[in-house]
């Protein structure tokens, strides 16, 4: 079974005090309090894997342990990676248990 987008929005919302934000036109975030924890972005194209960017460590180089285990699923976000963050694709490799506990 895969997860979807709209259950990993529902798992984050879950949170306590978890909300929904649209910093940007389309992309959605989870935020608690101002801090965002998971880029859920503007949805998925057809045919296109959907991801979810994530702070995978608190270095890059904890982060990179995602990659290391998931090459083809993992992969730095662009601009905030340098800072531990990751896009994690879904319905790939990566069990979805643990995008569940990485969220």
């Amino acid at each position: 079974m895969t997860v979807t987008r709209d259950e990993l929005l529902a798992h984050c919302l879950a949170k306590p005090g978890a909300w929904e934000d649209e910093p940007w036109e389309g992309d959605v975030v989870a935020k608690v309090g101002s801090k965002v924890f998971a880029f859920l972005g503007a949805g998925t194209p057809p045919g296109q894997p959907a991801t979810v960017g994530l702070k995978c460590g608190a270095t890059r180089e904890a982060a990179d342990e995602w990659l290391l285990r998931y090459p083809g699923d993992a992969s730095v976000m662009p601009y905030i990676g340098r800072f531990g963050w990751n896009s994690l694709r879904v319905s790939g490799l990566i069990p979805d248990d643990e995008l569940l506990e990485a969220l």
